[in-house]
């Protein structure tokens, strides 16, 4: 009889403001699940202790654990707190304040006290190199050597540890940009080195640029931070290869990862929208808006027609990210594929205050993971969302995490009173009703910010929530935006991580060709799609996927003539009119869909094509099994304790159950489930049953 294989495992790590979350499952079916505070002093050490203890716990040795699938805020942090690397740029002659002029949009515009983000790079180390390319490529200017190293004896004297480079229209001609890299590595061997040409060759200057330095000035930081990582699983016996998610919802691998380290910067929320894709077409639904609340911030994301939604319009470093290509100026552009997550600073750990006209505000500070919410008991003293949850009776009053988060009902209620409640003179309970009520005001912008802002009617989709605090506030959520359906799906505080285990190798290349579609062919555009399909498959080969398992997907972006920004649609199924013409009708019937209106008689210019490469993986379908085990190994709990529903129904008796307490028949709200990661609010008028998933499906009536 031939040997039995050894199982191997897999593991999940989700960073998040106040906790870590982390989630294994083998290859013999069976998952483990572990929440462990974070820790800010150095991130990798909540993922290299928990693990280790995951691993303890389940009896499994490091050796068998094959892969870590790793969201990070490490990049997003650094440009958040100004704390990146010491960068230069260096650029055509007369462009090095390309970063300053930016694009001149304002965020509010009747703002009288707007102040832009500062430059990356301060002007002293924004270098120039004598040499021009025209916008067709050709050689206007040679490139002056002598410039390019008198800019790098500059940038040896003030030690920066990275260098951008960004010519004008390099992505047409990259000859002059390549050789400046070259002179760059001989002379600074040592210092982390980012070339547009590699990072976006597109065009926008002022994006290019920007995305090149972003990509610069995180780059020492994320390797230093993976490195740690790294040595850190080495260090723990654990030795499983290391892959990091992308902002587009894929994963690479560390050492991509720390190349690009641009791609990475919105890694934690995207896991999350790919878990919910998956579970959401298991369950059979199609439209959905995924809806992550943790302990900071709030998330939310369309998934439409069983497809996620990605966008180049992303700034990082704005501390709110709503997506939007009309409210721009808050943070740095950074123009690469992302999953189109709006993002509000509303989490569990954000603290309620009273501004000086005497209204209440929740965030966008955070309590974070140390202190924390008051109710934790580790020094906090200012009330937070889930403290006025916990005096709402919603959270359990003794614990979280099954016991291993202690919980002080006593501290919520002194914070809350103290801060909120006698300053207003309101009653504890109605106080902190208004704080949740305030705080779900602050997360429906997110869920309108991608539905209703991009045309699309949010009453047509289902709410899929997670997160540690998603399913708490989700029944408000949906009612408030006459949503009829909201799903919970199992382990839902620990989605993110579970996201990040169904999550597939994805690498999305982009080019810039700018025809007016009457000007050019067929042929000549498929000779552009084959060019960037080789470079990607030159990419997928060196990072060791095999061609064989490789998906392809062609997307072509377009624009009337005159207009500055572009619509993106699919090339990967031309019709009977040919590649061209399939374009231009998506064009019109996107163009129609996202503004109300559209132009079939103007001319469409093509700017640019672009190729995603993904490669299918048995290891990434492991939600559905994943779920359902989780689900039965849940303690049934059986209990009821007061619960706050605002006025239209005050304190209730409220039943507290467990998942498993739930099956195909609908039960009757009130109702508050309760699991180790998370807690699920039914409100009175809606009913809650689970679904063939292990799902709890809540369904809202007009009494709630």
């Amino acid at each position: 009889m031939p040997a039995r294989l050894k199982p191997t495992y897999r593991v999940g790590a989700d960073i998040g403001g106040t906790f870590t979350d982390l989630v294994m499952t083998g290859s013999d079916g069976r998952t483990w699940t572990k929440k462990v505070l974070s820790t800010p002093d150095d991130y990798s050490r909540a993922i290299v202790e928990g693990t280790v203890a995951m691993l303890r716990d389940a009896g499994v040795p490091g050796s068998a654990v094959s892969e870590i699938v790793h969201g990070t805020t490490v990049a997003t942090n650094a440009i958040l707190e100004n704390h990146g690397a010491k960068t230069a740029l260096i650029t055509t002659k007369g462009f090095r304040d390309v970063l300053e002029l930016r694009r001149l949009r304002v965020p509010e515009l009747f703002s009288l006290f707007y102040v832009p983000p500062k430059p990356l790079v301060e002007r002293r180390l924004r270098l120039e190199a004598d040499e021009r390319m025209s916008a067709e490529g050709g050689v206007l200017r040679q490139l002056d050597e002598k410039t390019v190293i008198a800019a790098l004896e500059r940038i040896a004297q003030d030690g920066a540890e990275a260098v951008a480079v960004c010519l004008l229209h390099s992505y047409r001609n990259p000859a002059h940009e390549r050789r400046i890299g070259e002179l760059v590595r001989k002379r600074l061997p040592d210092v982390f080195l980012s070339l547009s040409v590699d990072v976006l060759p597109e065009i926008r200057e002022y994006e290019r640029t920007s995305t090149t330095v972003v990509n610069a000035y995180i780059g020492p930081i994320v390797k230093r931070y993976l490195d740690s990582l790294s040595d850190g699983l080495r260090d723990a016996r654990i030795s499983g290869r290391l892959r990091v998610m992308q902002s587009n919802g894929g994963v690479m691998s560390a050492k991509s990862a720390a190349e690009k380290p641009a791609y990475i910067v919105e890694s934690g929320p995207a896991a999350g929208v790919v878990g919910a894709h998956r579970a959401a077409l298991a369950a059979g639904v199609q439209n959905i808006i995924s809806f992550d609340m943790g302990g900071t911030t709030a998330k939310a994301s369309l998934i439409e027609d069983g497809r996620r939604s990605w966008t180049t319009e992303y700034e990082v470093g704005a501390g709110i990210q709503l997506s939007s290509r009309l409210v721009k100026g808050r943070g740095h552009a950074v123009r690469l594929p992302v999953l189109d997550i709006a993002e509000v600073g509303a989490g569990g750990g954000s603290i309620v205050w009273i501004d000086r006209g005497g209204a209440l505000k929740v965030g966008p500070q955070s309590a974070g993971a140390v202190p924390g919410p008051a109710c934790y008991g580790l020094g906090g003293t200012e009330p937070t969302v889930t403290d006025a949850n916990v005096v709402l009776g919603y959270i359990n009053p003794e614990g979280l995490a099954g016991g291993a988060v202690k919980v002080n009902a006593d501290l919520a209620h002194r914070a809350v009173e103290s801060k909120i409640a006698t300053p207003l003179g309101l009653d504890v309970q109605e106080a902190a009703y208004g704080v949740h009520t305030v705080a779900n005001t602050n997360m429906i912008r997110a869920l309108k910010a991608v539905s209703t802002y991009r045309g699309r009617d949010p009453r047509e989709c289902a709410l899929f929530a997670f997160g540690g605090n998603g399913p708490v506030h989700a029944a408000g959520l949906a009612q408030a935006l006459g949503i009829s359906k909201v799903i919970i799906p199992p382990s839902p505080g620990l989605f993110s991580a579970v996201g990040m285990l169904g999550a597939e190798p994805e690498h999305h290349f982009v080019q810039t060709v700018f025809a007016r579609t009457g000007e050019t062919t067929d042929t000549s555009v498929e000779r552009d799609f084959a060019e960037v399909e080789a470079r990607a498959r030159r990419v997928m080969a060196a990072e060791g996927y095999l061609a064989s398992r490789t998906k392809w997907r062609r997307q072509a972006d377009l624009r009337y003539t005159g207009q500055a920004w572009e619509l993106t649609v699919d090339a990967s199924a031309p019709e009977r009119g040919g590649l061209i013409g399939t374009l231009v009708e998506l064009f019109h019937k996107e163009h129609q869909r996202t503004y109300g209106h559209h132009a079939p008689g103007e001319e469409v210019e093509l700017v640019n094509i672009r190729v995603s490469a993904t490669v299918s993986s048995a290891e990434g379908q492991v939600n559905s099994g994943m779920a359902k085990a989780s689900t039965v190994t849940r303690k049934r709990i059986l209990s009821s304790r007061k619960a706050s529903f605002g006025r239209l129904h005050g304190l209730l008796d409220t039943h507290v159950i467990g998942r498993s307490g739930l099956n195909a028949k609908p039960v009757s709200g009130p109702l508050i489930i309760e699991e180790y990661d998370a807690t699920t609010v039914v409100p009175p008028g809606c009913t809650a049953c689970l679904d063939g998933q292990g799902n709890i499906v809540i369904s809202l009536g007009a009494g709630g």
